[in-house]
């Protein structure tokens, strides 16, 4: 599309005005590219509907500017929307005391759909680090980041999609990007070697790779990695697959199906490095082993072997080992801003055998939850149980739990809203009035 630069100039400024905002259409959008997915009263209002970010930037964040935008590259953020805010705003703490000085994405989308914009696209967000596409290195300096909030191994919801098509087309508009120049950072990501890989490779990060184009109103992306076939980075079988396909597998740009993506558990086909890419080792990853015990990443090479860890570890990206720690020992999980619902039932937070007890007071099975990320910090939840069972003179705790009513794998429901599991019950003889208790659906607990 031909724009003056008088046109440019205006258009870039739509942008930055958090709400009230004035189109000049004929100089943003061409008549055919706006009726061929969004009206331009849709585009308007999503406009309108951005909240505006910026000013929870961390001080310590450098402003640079960018002098070129080539590309715009999609991320999932492995986080509910109160901890992505939190990181891409604040920066990322770790362990041994560093932390980043935020300023990590321009966009982020809600699961909602609802859009924040949290750096003025005028600047480089240091969103996408170690990377390379077609030669160029340091893909930060030359694109926009968009977070959608959520997992790798999760189902991006249609709110999100539609926002992000309405997003995405309005900047193509502003930059004169193409479809193609839209990826994602597990595209453009690379790796230093490591015990999975000899070279340089590509595979470095996982973000993204359950991204569905065409949900987005895209096209198909390249149909080859430019850089692999350069031979300058050293192929992934798992994105070459997703991404590019190869015998076998999905055509290029088509998602594969939510079953090879929505696993975070080890298996014989899934490895720490294929779940976590890069992150595999680090103190932020947090691996749930299937005895419930949890260890940091930069603990699980010297204390069992990457080759060694048992099938059906679960792999969580960052994370506060030392809270999960504590949450893979109790039946009863806890809502934070790091755990979400999908963080400890996975695709089960809809279940039925999943139980909500939100701090109102709410007791709901998951068929009543409408997404992962709408509950607030603080509710409780249990995976993989049924119940409720009053108890009444009658119908005894032994009566309903059989010999498994002292378990730690039985939850009692004490007035009050309190959560006890059998074992830390003192006298069951004494329990007061209106207390009922939760079965596990698996016997042994």
């Amino acid at each position: 599309m031909n724009m003056t630069s008088r046109h440019i100039n205006y258009t870039l400024k739509l942008l930055f005005i958090p709400v009230v905002l004035c189109f000049y259409v004929g100089g943003l959008f061409s008549p055919d590219a706006a009726e061929a997915a969004y009206s331009r009263s849709e585009l308007k209002r999503f406009q309108g509907s951005i909240t505006d970010h910026r000013h929870r930037i961390n001080p310590r964040f450098k402003k640079k500017t960018r002098r070129h935008t080539r590309m715009i590259i999609v991320h999932t953020s492995e986080l509910g929307l109160e901890g992505t805010l939190r990181v891409i705003s604040k920066g990322k703490k770790f362990k041994n005391g560093r932390s980043t000085p935020g300023g990590h994405a321009h966009y982020v989308i809600a699961r909602n759909g609802r859009t924040y914009r949290t750096l003025d696209r005028r600047y480089r967000a240091d969103h996408a680090g170690l990377s390379m596409w077609n030669g160029k290195t340091d893909v930060s300096d030359v694109s926009i980041g968009i977070e959608l909030v959520g997992y790798h191994h999760a189902p991006i919801s249609k709110s999100q999609y539609r926002s992000l098509g309405m997003l995405l087309h309005v900047l193509k508009q502003v930059y004169g990007l193409k479809d193609r120049d839209i990826l994602t950072h597990s595209q453009v990501a690379y790796g230093r070697p490591n015990p999975w890989f000899k070279k340089n490779h590509r595979g470095r990060k996982r973000c993204a790779k359950n991204f569905d184009r065409a949900k987005a109103n895209l096209g198909p992306t390249w149909s080859y990695d430019p850089d692999v076939r350069a031979r300058r980075l050293q192929a992934d079988p798992i994105l070459a697959s997703v991404f590019y396909g190869t015998p076998g597998s999905a055509a290029p740009g088509k998602a594969v199906s939510a079953k090879r993506l929505a696993s975070n558990i080890i298996s014989k086909q899934n490895s720490a490095w294929s779940i976590a890419g890069d992150e595999y080792n680090a103190a932020t990853t947090a691996y749930i082993l299937p005895d419930g015990r949890a260890l940091p990443g930069d603990r699980v090479g010297g204390k069992i072997g990457w080759s060694r860890l048992p099938v059906g570890t679960k792999v969580l990206l960052n994370q506060e080992t030392r809270q999960v720690s504590v949450q893979a020992k109790s039946p009863v999980k806890l809502i934070s801003g790091q755990m979400t619902a999908w963080s400890h039932a996975g695709q089960d937070y809809r279940s039925d055998s999943t139980i909500y007890f939100l701090p109102s007071g709410r007791i709901t099975p998951g068929s009543g939850i409408r997404d992962w990320d709408d509950l607030p910090v603080g509710t409780r939840l249990m995976v993989g149980y049924k119940g409720p069972y009053e108890i009444t003179r009658q119908k005894t705790a032994y009566k309903i739990a059989g010999k498994r009513y002292k378990h730690k794998s039985v939850v009692y429901y004490l007035p009050g809203g309190r959560l006890v599991p059998g074992d830390e019950v003192r006298d069951f003889n004494d329990l007061p009035r209106g207390v009922s208790l939760y079965l596990p659906l698996s016997p042994g607990g």
